[in-house]
């Protein structure tokens, strides 16, 4: 069969790899809802079966080092939640009791330098009267607004209902998928076809190193910041520091976001709660100081160039992800980024090594090279054969 003939059935193979990409999205957007808790369980199955593989290789059995690593995942998951569940309602305890001083700030501090700039009488909307004749003017608007307020409530309620089983189901489906990885990895390798498997499993195991180390030291790197961050701004004097280090330590896995989060939440809290610039430049050296040691030691040591994504690229995975498919979008934004990269490199290389790129003059020439390097490698392997029997001799 010439290379003509095989363009229609390529095609159709393509076509019906797009047409089950397609299928795949679609339904990963139907189910989203539902899918979290088995995503987040995936994810931890696939972090710990390594570790699991190596009990076992150790000469446990499948059953005995599966529950050791689980009971260790648990007993992490409980220390963490000791130690930063008192210090969260502490520290949210600390901001409900602030609230009123943040108003105040609002008002008398941010409003009239405002209004002083821009010339626009913002304290007017501000006014209870005229917020109350606003509303009544618009009634008929301001029952719908109601009706849609208690309609959140409504799904908010059963929103905390759906967070309370995913909790229970997250550690139940997290068991199973560390006792049947491996099982359900030869499943889907077992389909794939012979002609494909040696590709396919060079792909997925490149795509595993990469998103493990990757996922690994990041996780380290936002657990670090969000120590270093939170008992910076401690020292400095924030009363709310250690919040705000723990949410900028969170957002750092999104480039940028977590600094500037933490700045902006720092600053402000700084000038409400002392109002000098002192503060100020203390939070700002934390989290310079912070910067500097995450891009020349923590990033390079912990997580390097393992994504192999830019930034750039890394924020618009997870945007996207949380714009097609939510929560569960932005879990496996990341992972499906590693994915396609990897996928992307590939057929770079084939692109590279194809008809198409090199040309005719480029194939002969690529062909030549090849053949002198067997050649050369031959001698070379026939002149170590003879120094061997001289050798013997």
């Amino acid at each position: 069969m010439t290379d003509d003939d095989q363009v229609i059935p390529r095609f159709i193979m393509r076509l019906q790899w797009a047409l089950l990409l397609f299928a795949v999205g679609w339904l990963v957007w139907l189910l989203g809802p539902i899918l979290t808790p088995f995503v987040l369980a995936a994810l931890l199955g696939w972090l710990g079966d390594p570790l699991v593989d190596r009990l076992e290789a150790s000469g446990r059995s499948r059953n005995t080092a599966v529950v050791l690593v689980f009971t260790a995942m648990l007993l992490l998951v409980v220390l963490a939640l000791v130690i930063l569940v008192p210090m969260v309602v502490d520290q949210v305890r600390t901001l409900v009791d602030s609230l009123p001083g943040y108003r105040d700030w609002l008002l008398q501090t941010v409003l009239p330098w405002i209004e002083a700039r821009a010339g626009i009488d913002l304290g007017a909307w501000l006014d209870p009267t005229r917020a109350l004749e606003f509303f009544r003017e618009h009634s008929e608007r301001a029952t719908s607004l109601a009706t849609t307020a208690l309609g959140m409530v409504s799904r908010s309620g059963f929103a905390i209902v759906t967070w309370g089983v995913n909790i229970v189901l997250v550690p139940v489906v997290t068991f199973f998928f560390l006792r049947d990885w491996d099982r359900m990895v030869a499943g889907v390798a077992s389909v794939v076809p012979r002609d494909h498997i040696d590709t396919v499993s060079r792909l997925a195991r490149e795509s595993s190193d990469v998103l493990g180390g990757f996922l690994r030291g990041q996780f380290l790197v936002m657990l670090i910041l969000g120590v270093m961050y939170g008992v910076g701004l401690w020292l400095v004097g924030i009363e709310l520091g250690l919040l705000i280090g723990l949410i900028a330590g969170l957002f750092t896995f999104v480039p940028y976001l977590g600094p500037t989060s933490g700045i902006v939440l720092g600053v402000v809290a700084a000038l409400v709660e002392h109002g000098d610039w002192q503060h100020v430049a203390g939070v700002l050296a934390v989290f310079g100081i912070g910067q500097l040691i995450e891009s020349y030691w923590l990033t390079p040591k912990l997580v390097g160039d393992r994504i192999g994504l830019h930034p750039v690229a890394v924020i618009f995975a997870v945007m996207a992800g949380g714009v097609l498919f939510g929560f569960v979008g932005m879990l496996i934004a990341l992972p499906a980024a590693a994915v396609v990269n990897v996928l992307l490199r590939f057929a770079h290389e084939r692109y590279t090594a194809s008809r198409f790129y090199a040309g005719e003059a480029g194939l002969a020439t690529g062909a030549s090279a090849a053949e002198a390097t067997v050649a050369a490698d031959a001698g070379a392997a026939a002149r170590d054969e003879g120094g061997r029997n001289r050798d013997d001799a």
